[in-house]
């Protein structure tokens, strides 16, 4: 379980350093375009819970908090936590990507916004509505 929470960010590594390092690279925008770009680490997910999911769909399906917790508290659940955070966080980043290159927010505001969705998804992901809230939509040419 070491190796595979060791190296399942790697599965995501590369779309975020397209995002925030070469947002706009004609191939970014390219590739971030395709959703497929979130399945690697939603097959690890799968692939990682399927063995359990006997245990863990009744946990998660009436949570309580013990239970929770000593679940998460394990390898196992710790990882699969973390591969959940993975393709979710890229899921949320890449919306918030392609939203602020349609409307034309800078790259240098969303490099910071896409770094803390990546390190802290939630809070990330309301800086982003924040900047999208207060940026002027680019003007479409028409």
């Amino acid at each position: 379980m070491t190796t595979i929470f060791s190296l399942s960010s790697f599965l995501v590594l590369p779309f975020w350093f397209l995002m925030i390092v070469l947002p706009t690279w004609k191939w970014t925008r390219r590739i971030l375009s395709s959703p497929w770009i979130i399945a690697p680490a939603a097959a690890l997910y799968v692939a990682l819970v399927l063995p359990g999911i006997l245990e863990i769909l009744p946990s998660v399906m009436n949570p309580e908090l013990d239970p929770i917790a000593a679940s998460l508290g394990t390898p196992a659940g710790a990882t699969i936590a973390w591969v959940h955070f993975l393709a979710f966080d890229l899921l949320a980043g890449r919306w918030a990507y392609l939203d602020s290159r349609e409307r034309g927010v800078s790259p240098w505001l969303m490099a910071p916004v896409l770094f803390f969705i990546l390190m802290l998804g939630p809070l990330g992901f309301l800086l982003y509505l924040l900047t999208r809230t207060f940026t002027p939509r680019k003007m479409q040419a028409g």
